[in-house]
């Protein structure tokens, strides 16, 4: 191989090593925001299907607002604002693609509070599942499963992926 040839694609090495080690860091930016799919439980003799909209990074938690419809129960539906706690270093082992608790707390538009907690469990970089348990008195506890993605930030191209457990 010529000198010049051989330096060239050692320079195209070093810089793609070096990009993919800057990707591999973690960045909270990366994480400014995350969607949660709406996700149903069954009650006795019904329902209750919860939404969510996006929910957004402010300090170490993420805040949303939420919308419960219980059928048959109409007259049950509730709504209000929800937080999730979930430090960066949560995050980074998410990230990871190692499983995470975290709690929270929904507070009714009148003012009543619900208890949260729940488990993420990592897919691939980007979305995975979740188990939310939510403490609706002492004796109530609904549990959700559902799914979450965290979106990709404007401008950026891909997050390196997380190997499947299997394969780890």
């Amino acid at each position: 191989m010529h000198p010049c040839l051989s330096a060239l694609v050692l320079g195209f090495a070093l810089v793609v090593g070096v990009r993919g080690a800057v990707a591999a860091e973690f960045y909270p930016g990366q994480f400014a925001h995350v969607d949660v799919a709406a996700t149903k439980t069954s009650i006795y003799v019904g329902t209750v299907t919860m939404t969510m909209p996006r929910f957004t990074r402010v300090g170490e938690r993420y805040e949303t607002t939420y919308a419960a419809k219980v059928f048959p129960y109409f007259f049950s539906n509730e709504s209000g604002r929800l937080h999730v706690e979930i430090p960066d270093e949560a995050l980074q082992r998410l990230s990871r693609g190692e499983p995470i608790e975290f709690k929270g707390q929904a507070v009714r538009t009148d003012g009543a509070e619900r208890r949260i907690e729940g488990k993420a469990t990592p897919l691939d970089a980007r979305s995975g599942k979740i188990k939310v348990r939510v403490f609706v008195s002492k004796r109530i506890e609904l549990i959700f499963n559902t799914t979450y993605h965290f979106p990709e930030p404007p401008g950026v191209v891909g997050v390196p992926a997380i190997p499947p457990a299997a394969e780890r």
